[in-house]
């Protein structure tokens, strides 16, 4: 069974009597113990709408999100507050989400503090000092405050207060973009070594694929609010079936200077999320469009073993060239 489990889901949103913005259209995800599953799109897509979604901070208008068996818009708010300690978030701007007037103590220890889960001062700090320790940061760092650290070291800061409860399931929202390239590689690697040693299953949100590639077991591509393609990652990579998929593949830089990746180019603007398209929901931008494609939704069907693709055209242009391109 999942550990989550998204299904269906669709959330709009409206403000006032403007129009309705459809930033959730029919996602299905279900992710594993100890796995990690890579949701990537462009800014807009509806990444991190599905983010607080899957830990309940947003209802969904139709659909459900099961964790551990449990429908989270079923259970009471105090049941909901005791599943906090299980499911946890890092956020993408880590000096955004410390408290600048807290110190890193008091910032790691305080889900356990809300959570009731220690009875003393003396043990709460040393579970407070064990997860900085955990990050690789000293406990002498405790007394200073956010402003005192770098960025790395504040979002280690914000990665040891979502694993002090000591949860199953975190949800990382462009977790390493606001850093630089070598810290980014220090935090992916923590972030692996703390899966192992926990447990913990992921939900990593993220618009550069490079990042996903490295540390996801499974990747889905997000495209104006839907699930255009999944798949395990090597597969994804070497199998490109979706032309947003190739097309955002291609975009990538080549690692050897010397050898141009052939681009897959898509047309026009994206779609205004106001006004979803009748049929595909690339309809108008693909290149291998057909008059079939902007006739009716497209659904997710499956192409192989776990690697489902929303695409009537999948299998009539044979991507072999692009993808040998595409492989680094």
């Amino acid at each position: 069974m999942s550990l989550l489990s998204i299904d269906n889901v669709i959330k709009t949103f409206q403000r006032g009597r403007g129009p309705i913005i459809h930033a959730v259209n029919g996602v299905t995800i279900n992710i594993a113990e100890g796995e990690t599953y890579g949701l990537i799109g462009e800014s807009g897509s509806g990444k991190s709408t599905v983010g607080r979604l899957a830990m309940g901070l947003l209802e969904p208008d139709s659909g459900s999100v099961r964790f551990d068996g449990k429908v989270l818009s079923d259970l009471s708010r105090s049941a909901r507050r005791k599943l906090r300690s299980d499911m946890t978030v890092v956020f993408q701007e880590p000096y955004e989400s410390l408290n600048p007037r807290m110190t890193v103590g008091s910032i790691v220890a305080e889900p356990l503090v809300i959570q009731g889960l220690e009875d003393s001062r003396s043990a709460v700090r040393d579970r407070a000092f064990r997860a900085l320790e955990s990050v690789q940061l000293e406990p002498s760092l405790a007394k200073r405050h956010p402003r005192d650290l770098s960025g790395g070291q504040q979002q280690r800061v914000g990665i040891a207060r979502a694993i002090i409860t000591r949860p199953r399931f975190i949800v990382l929202d462009e977790p390493t973009s606001s850093l630089d390239v070598s810290v980014q590689a220090q935090i992916l690697t923590l972030l692996s070594e703390l899966q192992s040693e926990y447990g913990l299953s992921y939900l990593f949100i993220s618009h550069d694929i490079h990042t996903v590639e490295w540390i996801s077991d499974r990747i889905g591509i997000m495209y104006l609010g839907q699930i255009s393609e999944t798949a395990p990652t090597t597969t994804l990579f070497d199998n490109p079936n979706h032309p947003y998929t190739r097309a955002l593949l291609s975009a990538r830089l080549s690692p050897d200077p010397t050898v141009s990746i052939e681009r897959f180019m898509l047309g026009r603007e994206i779609p205004n999320p106001t006004q979803l398209p009748a049929g595909c929901f690339l309809s108008g931008r693909c290149p291998m469009e057909i008059d079939k494609c902007s006739e009716s939704p497209v659904e997710l069907e499956a192409v192989s073993v776990n690697h489902r693709v929303a695409c009537i055209r999948v299998g009539d242009i044979d991507s072999e060239d692009l993808t040998a391109n595409l492989r680094e």
